[in-house]
């Protein structure tokens, strides 16, 4: 049924879990995986008191790179314990889901694999969700990963 499955990822225990069930789901289809990480766009200005601050742009670029190749080596191991052929993506966007839909869509996926924190009531309604926003704005299917 599906053939290529994309599965976000930020690193986090909620979105490792999304990760492994993804890949699963994937084995069990025949499908391959693209596994992505959207790195914040770092190139932001502070605002102070009496100055305008800069950011340290290299040196935040430098971490976000090395919290992508953690990110996605793990993407990357459990695929090749499972037998999944997977790919690594990793962009940078102010906008997460926005990358997401976007990937999804130019790497002609047919199924988002992707982790929900759940939150609900006024937490949900003002932390947002770039699981809502992806549901939203995605023409793709996308199989909502919720912690038990």
């Amino acid at each position: 049924m599906f053939k290529h499955v994309l599965i976000p990822t930020d690193g986090s225990k909620l979105s490792q879990a999304a990760l492994r069930s993804g890949i699963q789901l994937a084995k069990e289809q025949g499908a391959q995986v693209t596994a992505l990480h959207v790195m914040p766009d770092y190139a932001v200005m502070i605002y102070g008191a009496d100055a305008l601050l800069t950011c340290n742009a290299a040196e935040f670029e430098k971490s976000a790179q090395l919290e992508a190749d953690r990110v996605l080596q793990f993407a990357e191991n459990l695929a090749r314990e499972q037998g999944v052929p997977c790919r690594t993506v990793r962009v940078t966007n102010v906008s997460v889901h926005q990358a997401i839909v976007k990937e999804a869509r130019d790497s002609r996926c047919d199924l988002i694999c992707m982790a929900s924190h759940g939150r609900k009531g006024i937490t949900g309604i003002l932390l947002g969700s770039e699981t809502q926003r992806v549901l939203v704005n995605s023409n793709i299917p996308v199989l909502v990963h919720r912690p038990a």
